[in-house]
Parts: structure tokens; sequence; C-alpha cells
């Protein structure tokens, strides 16, 4: 009971990052301790049903509810206490990094130059994502209010990349999202189903965009799954790039936003102490 509790918890930290642009549900999958299981889990999921369900389901449950419930609180927090929000974040990713050097470490395959090739390459990658905002223009927003067959279709491919971002570490969904222009309508379709207006609609656009995400995240989880069966050193260094960029990406994508930030002794203050906090839950959570 302890497990399924703890493994909620895990799944209700993961969804509160995919709401935030900048916060990758991998990146804290993995600094809790839960990432190789959950690719495997879903891998090989009718390998092992009984056991896979009981891995999966409290997972599940833990991020459909925090994006049920967390959506209008995230938002507030995020909008109203930038700084504090963010540095939260940056705590949970900072304190899973000794768990995913120890693994690093253990391994005994020999570290060639290409991994740290591989480290930048990936490092490199999050930080363009990370200042993308700045390099194209996103103005561009879906519009889900009236949309069809072929919107429907998109909707499906959106939610497949978008999968494939929340599970590889350091990359963003959202932000990915944001990129694409659905961010904000997808955000707001979950706004309403919560509010339980236009449920039909908005039902049906959740079901496609749900779907779409479902064979992403199997799609991307075979492909993970391959690189550490063959290229474990590699691809850990390559987690490593996502998660050390991730830290930097967290904050330049909070400036990039529609926030206000205001930089004050107290929002500092309460920042450095969610920063502990995040880090403290962080490394706690990926030993359990």
């Amino acid at each position: 009971m302890k497990d399924t509790i703890i493994l909620a918890i895990k799944g209700f930290i993961m969804g509160i990052a995919n709401i935030i642009p900048g916060v990758s549900g991998g990146t804290l999958a993995l600094t809790l301790g839960i990432y190789e299981n959950f690719i495997q889990a879903i891998s090989h999921f009718f390998t092992k049903l009984k056991e896979n369900i009981c891995f999966l389901l409290p997972v599940g449950i833990g991020i459909l509810l925090s994006i049920l419930t967390m959506s209008r609180v995230i938002d507030y927090a995020y909008f109203h206490f930038p700084i504090p929000t963010t540095m939260f974040f940056m705590g949970l990713v900072i304190g899973g990094i000794p768990l995913l050097l120890k693994k690093v470490n253990h391994t005994q395959e020999k570290r060639q130059v290409s991994s740290y090739v591989i480290f930048f390459l990936t490092f490199s990658v999050v930080i363009f994502l990370a200042l993308s905002e700045q390099i194209f223009d996103l103005s561009f927003k879906a519009n889900l209010n009236q949309i069809h067959f072929l919107g429907y279709f998109l909707l499906f491919l959106v939610g497949m990349v978008a999968a494939g971002t929340m599970v590889i570490p350091g990359v963003s969904g959202s932000l990915v999202l944001m990129l694409l222009g659905y961010y904000y309508p997808i955000l707001k379709v979950v706004k309403s189903l919560t509010k339980f207006q236009n449920l039909g609609q908005n039902l049906l656009i959740a079901l496609v965009f749900g779907c779409g995400v479902l064979v992403g995240i199997v799609l991307i989880a075979k492909l993970i799954e391959f690189l550490l069966s063959r290229f474990e050193v590699k691809t850990y260094f390559g987690v490593l790039g996502f998660i050390f960029a991730s830290i930097i990406a967290i904050p330049i994508a909070t400036m990039n936003s529609d926030v206000t930030i205001v930089f004050n002794l107290f929002q500092l203050l309460l920042g450095v102490v969610m920063m502990v906090i995040g880090g403290v839950i962080g490394y706690r959570l990926g030993d359990e």
C-alpha cells in the first residue's frame, strides 16, 4: 500500500511538471527513480500484465489527478509567484541528479569521447528549445473551437509528438506544444473540463489528444529501451545532457513567458526555500 501511494505521488509530480513550460515530466520521472520501470512497463505491457498494471495505474492516476486538479492552482502560482514556483521545480531536478550519477558510475561500459559529444548535443538541443521563443514566432494558436476531421487528425499527431517529448528527459512537452501553437488551446480545454463546460466537444478533443499521447509514449518508450539495452552509457550521458540543460531551460522558459516577474527580496528568499524543499523531495523520493 505504501509503495502504491508513493507511486501515485510521483505520478502527481510528473503531471504537474507537464503543465509548466520548460519543465519535463520525463526529467522528474528519472530523478524520482521510476523512469526505467516506467519505460519497461509501457514497452512490455502485456508480458507482465498484472505487475505492469500495478505500477502504471497509480502513476497514471497521479498524473491525471494532478492535471485535472492542479492546472488552475499551478497556473495561479506560476503567474503570481513565478520565481518560487520555477525554483521549486529546479530543486526537484537537482535533487534527483545524484541518483542518476550513481547509475552512470555503476555501469560497466567504458566511457568514450562519443559519450561526451552526445552529452554536449543533448544539452544544446534543450537550450535551443528553451531559446526558441526568441527565435521563432509563437503567435500562432490552434483553434479548437471549430475543429473538423483534419483538425482531429492533426491533434492526434500533436499528441504523439507531445508524448514523445514528455517521455524524453529534459525536453518539455508543454514547451513543444507551445511551439506548435497547441499549449494554450489544450490548457483551455482542460480548464473547461474541470468546470464541466461544453463537455461533449471538450471530451472528444481530450480523447483524441490522449490517444495520440498514448501511441507516442509507447513508440518512444520502445526506442529508449532499445538505446538503454544497446548503448547504456551513451544513453545515460545523453540523458545527463538533457537534465543539466533543463536546470537552465526552466528559468529561461519562465523569463520568456507571459508572467510578470518582480525581483524582490521576498520572492528571492522564498525561491531559495522552495528550491531546497524541491531538492529534498526529489532526493528522498528518488531513493524510495
